[in-house]
């Protein structure tokens, strides 16, 4: 029967039921906004508070940071009193709760839980790792009296291991938390921390490996011998320069010091070659294997340092444990710290004045032999000076951080186990075998047969494009080469064989590596498309183009790629250290779950 055909009476009574229903859903929805209003409420004034102590830490870990690095332990110690206070209360602050209850709601959730773990992990950094490395004793890092005290080194080495590992769990932790839907201003706080995060965790890192690795590098278990090679990027190669002069060290007991010189051009071309890699073999022939000059036409630099101490031990007699390869822009940041130095029969070298000397003006004034035995030299006298002078540990460090966040000091050791401990570091001088970033690599080798890499200036900018559907990405690489050499003047001991046909153009190839499981797409020059060499390394493509440029002149290559599948947004570029500093810019774009 329908309500039409119903009786007054129950009409009534239906009309009373359905009142009573949507009062009690009213009721209840009256009752849960208010509980949630209040909540919203409460949470809203805990985030107010949660954002003004993350603010006052920030600016306080930058005050601990100067003051380590000052030497102020007692403001430092106060600095930090003061930051666990403000990490503890922002942790405070987003824990309650009501913090918990915003934290499953829809929309405001993921940034709350976002606002959570980055108070979380500042906190767990006040605690845990800062108190650690404020206990380090720098001057422990490095030598005094011309040796390293491996005692207090390996006292050392426990406590940075213990604020490695707090950082490591720390980034680990934040980098799990999802950004695709957050607000901007949370996501930005969420990805400068992890940028933070990262830059400490390569510190800590670094020095936890250091701590750990040079006292049997040093000598603490039996003596043991290097070769120190000095790569000249006058003559560009990938890993840097053209291995030039090479000194054997001999380490013992945490001291160190020279036991002969000598240089490339002294050991000659083998013939038959050394077993050169199939893959570098289609790139670059039997060269790597030929010439001591060649080994590093490849970027990948353990295997460049292999040959080379075949080929040393070869001539010379002498199997060493390792190889260590330094360039003069690391001479000149050390003389920057020790302070000038004489080398017999040369002029002195000075922090401000050494690239030019020994790159440009040794070529004017020396022919090639004593300009092998001067590069020797002046390495021979700033180790011994470094080996020697009282220096400034917290400075000194950081020359060895800038140096090989540069690449110009790489370091590659015969024995297997140390190796390993050293293949996830800039030190390494390899490309990963597995990205986590999408990484792009560009190498640059002369083909002039020329010293003219003093003259060459190099930008490069990588720029993230679109999500393909088959799940790669799309980037767009513009490298840019220009030449300030001179159109007249050089020696003979510059301008060299000439091999671009014009003693004053400076000829690159340059080596542009995808990343791992990617592809290249083209290649234009100043915007017309070129040829392109093309092999592999390991999971990635390799395409190399032939550059010249006059004197003043500018070209630019532009290079478009692909990613193997990743959803990031964010890509890395890793390039040829140079005389001078590369520009080089990366815009990144939204992951393509965005």
């Amino acid at each position: 029967m329908t309500e039409r055909g119903a009786s007054p009476g129950r009409r009534r009574r239906s009309r009373r039921r359905s009142r009573a229903r949507v009062r009690r859903i009213l009721l209840v929805g009256l009752v849960v906004v208010s509980v949630l209003l209040t909540t919203g409420g409460w949470v809203a004034f805990r985030g107010w508070q949660a954002r003004a102590h993350l603010v006052n830490a920030a600016g306080l870990a930058k005050e601990l940071s100067s003051q380590v690095l000052d030497g102020d332990v007692a403001r430092a110690q106060r600095t930090l009193a003061a930051l666990q206070e403000q990490a503890t209360a922002a942790r405070g602050a987003t824990g309650d709760p009501a913090w918990w209850v915003g934290q499953r709601t829809p929309y405001a959730g993921d940034d709350l839980t976002a606002v959570r773990e980055i108070s979380v992990a500042v906190d767990d950094l006040a605690r845990l790792a800062f108190p650690t490395l404020l206990r380090v004793d720098l001057a422990s890092l490095v030598p005094k009296q011309g040796k390293l005290d491996l005692n207090r080194l390996r006292a050392v080495s426990a406590e940075v291991s213990t604020a490695d590992q707090a950082v490591r769990r720390t980034a680990q932790r934040l980098a799990a938390v999802p950004t695709a839907d957050l607000v901007a201003q949370v996501r930005d706080a969420v990805t400068a921390l992890r940028s933070e995060l990262e830059q400490l965790g390569e510190l800590t890192s670094a020095a936890d490996r250091g701590a750990r690795l040079l006292p049997p590098l040093l000598g603490a278990g039996g003596p043991r011998t290097y070769l120190l090679v000095s790569q000249n990027p006058a003559e560009l190669r990938s890993t840097g320069g053209m291995f030039g002069a090479y000194a054997v060290l001999r380490a013992e007991g945490g001291r160190i010091r020279m036991v002969t010189q000598g240089s490339s051009s002294q050991l000659g071309r083998f013939d038959p070659p050394l077993q050169v890699d199939p893959e570098m073999r289609r790139l670059w022939s039997d060269l790597p294997g030929m010439y001591p000059a060649d080994v590093n036409l490849s970027p990948d630099f353990p295997s460049a340092a292999e040959a080379y101490r075949e080929m040393v031990r070869r001539r010379t007699g002498t199997t060493v444990d390792g190889v260590l390869a330094v360039d003069p822009v690391v001479l000149s940041y050390l003389l920057g710290v020790i302070g000038p130095v004489t080398v017999p029969d040369g002029p002195a070298l000075a922090g401000s004045t050494a690239v030019r000397t020994l790159l440009a003006d040794s070529y004017r004034d020396l022919d090639t032999t004593d300009q092998d035995e001067f590069f020797a030299r002046a390495a021979a006298r700033v180790f011994d000076a470094l080996f020697t002078k009282s220096v400034d540990p917290r400075s000194l460090l950081t020359v060895f951080s800038r140096s090989i966040n540069e690449r110009r000091i790489l370091f590659w050791s015969a024995r297997t186990e140390e190796q390993r401990a050293l293949a996830d570091s800039r030190l390494a001088g390899q490309l990963p075998e597995k990205d986590t970033v999408p990484t792009v690599g560009v190498f640059l080798n002369d083909g002039s047969g020329a010293k003219l890499g003093y003259y060459l200036r190099f930008s490069a900018a990588l720029t993230v494009g679109d999500c393909q559907p088959d799940g790669r990405r799309e980037l767009r690489l513009r490298i840019t080469v220009g030449s300030t050499a001179p159109r007249s003047g050089l020696s003979k001991s510059v301008t060299g064989l000439a091999m671009s046909g014009d003693k004053y153009t400076a000829r690159t190839f340059v080596s542009v590596h995808t990343p791992t499981g990617g592809a290249v797409l083209t290649g234009r020059l100043d915007g017309r498309d070129t040829a392109m060499g093309s092999g592999t390394h390991g999971r990635r493509q390799v395409a190399v183009a032939t550059v010249e440029a006059k004197p003043g002149q500018t070209r630019t290559l532009d290079v478009t790629l692909l990613t193997g599948q990743t959803g990031a947004g964010t890509a890395e570029l890793v390039h040829t250290p140079t005389v001078t500093p590369w520009t080089t810019r990366t815009v990144n774009a939204p992951s393509c779950e965005q």
